[in-house]
């Protein structure tokens, strides 16, 4: 498993592309719309190697035995769930950070760092969810 440090902004997966002799990465405009990323500024990214067990599931193959593009992976999360996470940091818009399984970033607005409350989570999008807090994190009532 790698360690995910604080200070990560944005995790998404993507395919590198060749184009016109340049390898390009594109950033889902997801990453922009949640301020993610910006265009125009240089970022420090990491390339992480997409393991089969991080997926579930085996590689789909092609003839010649080179990896077919699966898409990205489905999101940890679905509409709806009630689960409890644990806030680990906040953002720039002041409220809760938690990350679940893959990384996977969930919004919790009103909550701080160290708060273990139990959300149910409202929206779904590729690389990120917005939760609302069901009940206060129990160790605090």
């Amino acid at each position: 498993m790698v360690e995910i440090p604080d200070s990560l902004r944005s995790l998404f997966t993507a395919t590198i592309e060749e184009r016109d002799g340049r390898f390009v990465i594109e950033v889902p405009d997801s990453e922009i719309e949640h301020d993610a990323a910006t265009p125009e500024r240089t970022y420090r990214v990491a390339i992480l190697p997409q393991h089969e067990a991080e997926n579930g599931s085996e590689p789909n193959r092609e003839a010649g035995g080179q990896q077919e593009d699966a898409g990205p992976p489905t999101p940890p999360v679905d509409e709806g769930e009630v689960r409890e996470v644990e806030v680990e940091s906040v953002g720039d818009q002041g409220d809760g950070i938690a990350k679940v399984e893959r990384g996977y970033v969930v919004i919790v607005p009103d909550a701080q760092p160290g708060d273990q409350p139990t959300v149910e989570i409202e929206q779904v999008k590729q690389n990120v969810a917005f939760a609302t807090i069901l009940e206060e994190d129990s160790r605090t009532l």
